[in-house]
């Protein structure tokens, strides 16, 4: 069962999968965005504490290509087609770090090591 799944996701196997991919591409180009710009910190705090734990220049140009995407957007334009071209929608600058934190295996270490020291713990989980 897993492995249809996982064969039915994948883009290079799946027709339809390579069309959404594809579409969904088309549409971040439009804007200069990342895949991995349309994560919100403020509704996964795993998000969050990725993007914390990131280099500050990675952090700055991820808000730099979220407000240019807004610009865009409210002025209802598109980037230029040459710079359209040079975008790499799905180049990822979190994924690495969202599965480090979201396994929990340095999140929990810290945090047993915060309560040993009797800190106060970074952020509890609260359901929305």
């Amino acid at each position: 069962m897993w492995w249809f799944l996982k064969s039915f996701l994948d883009p290079k196997k799946n027709p339809l999968a390579a069309m959404h991919m594809k579409s969904v591409s088309k549409r971040l180009r439009r804007y200069g965005l990342r895949y991995d710009d349309l994560y919100d910190p403020l509704y996964d705090l795993d998000v969050k504490e990725a993007l914390n734990r990131l280099p500050r220049e990675v952090v700055d140009a991820r808000n730099q290509r979220l407000k240019r995407a807004l610009d865009l957007s409210l002025k209802h334009q598109y980037l230029p087609e040459h710079l359209q071209k040079m975008q790499t929608p799905f180049r990822s600058y979190l994924q690495d770090m969202l599965a480090l934190v979201s396994s929990g295996m340095v999140v929990k270490k810290e945090r047993a090591e915060r309560e040993a020291l009797g800190a106060l713990p970074l952020y509890q989980r609260t359901i929305p």
